[in-house]
């Protein structure tokens, strides 16, 4: 049985999700539908791409990960296929495949070109849902779309070193259900550019100066509970291998989060020194 996985900017109030999984089982009644996320940002490209790239790893290879978020056709954003890890990915040509396609060069990536073969009224979803059911059966991608060397990239998901190298500067793609808020900046990148150096990441109110490798190390000391750390800031790199700075044992609906306490939002910049 063949795996699709579904994230998209729809949300679960209205009849989409629904109809989407409808017309996967009418094209493809074997497939196994598994939901990523439906709570994305509207049109959020950069959100769309760190769950992506956080998940799609957890699922056997050869799934098909259908991405239906600001999936338009138009002038600037083709429909592709990727290829990659032995994945297949299917998504506007919007930078969503960026920051997967930034660790290993793609197998393959195709534009799609069924377009006119499908009825007048089909919809960019009917796209994507003939493309990942053609895949799932074991369909080739040639069959599907013409073969490009190359896809958008998106410079938002880059952190960017100084000059000097004494600091790295990124950005908040994701604030996460606690609250927590992820950054663009990878472990990787950081090692790369800290070089053992002893370093701060800057926030309005105190600097964090540990990273930590998980969140109750926090509590440093044997003399307390960890129940007596509840509520201090942290930082350390997520499973996605991303800088995530969170409140310890955070609730955002009664004592407030990483986002809410620190003044950190979508796009906000984070620094780090290097002394």
């Amino acid at each position: 049985m063949s795996i699709i996985t579904l994230t998209t900017d729809y949300g679960l109030k209205d009849h989409f999700v629904g109809a989407l999984k409808g017309k996967i089982l009418s094209e493809y009644s074997e497939a196994k539908i598994i939901d990523i996320s439906h709570d994305i940002d509207p049109f959020n490209t950069v959100e769309a791409s760190y769950i992506i790239n956080a998940s799609y790893s957890s699922f056997p290879k050869g799934t098909v990960h259908l991405i239906g978020v600001d999936m338009e056709l138009n002038k600037e954003n083709k429909h592709i296929v990727m290829q990659w890890n032995d994945h297949y990915f299917i998504a506007a040509d919007n930078g969503i495949l960026s920051m997967v396609s930034q660790k290993i060069v793609p197998q393959k990536i195709v534009a799609i070109n069924i377009h006119d073969r499908l009825p007048t009224d089909s919809a960019d979803l009917d796209v994507f849902v003939k493309v990942a059911c053609h895949l799932a059966k074991g369909g080739l991608m040639n069959i599907i779309g013409k073969e490009i060397n190359s896809i958008k990239q998106v410079t938002d998901l880059q952190a960017i070193a100084a000059a000097d190298g004494n600091s790295i500067n990124g950005h908040v793609i994701y604030i996460d259900h606690f609250g927590n808020i992820v950054t663009n900046i990878s472990k990787k990148y950081f090692i790369e550019i800290a070089r053992g150096r002893p370093y701060e990441i800057e926030l309005k109110t105190k600097n964090i100066k540990t990273i930590l490798p998980n969140y109750s190390d926090i509590a440093s000391s044997e003399k307390y509970p960890i129940k007596s750390y509840e509520g201090q800031k942290l930082a350390l790199f997520n499973e996605a291998g991303f800088l995530e700075i969170a409140i310890f044992r955070s609730n955002p609906s009664t004592v407030g989060s990483a986002s809410s306490l620190l003044g950190l939002n979508h796009r906000s910049i984070i620094k780090i020194v290097f002394r």
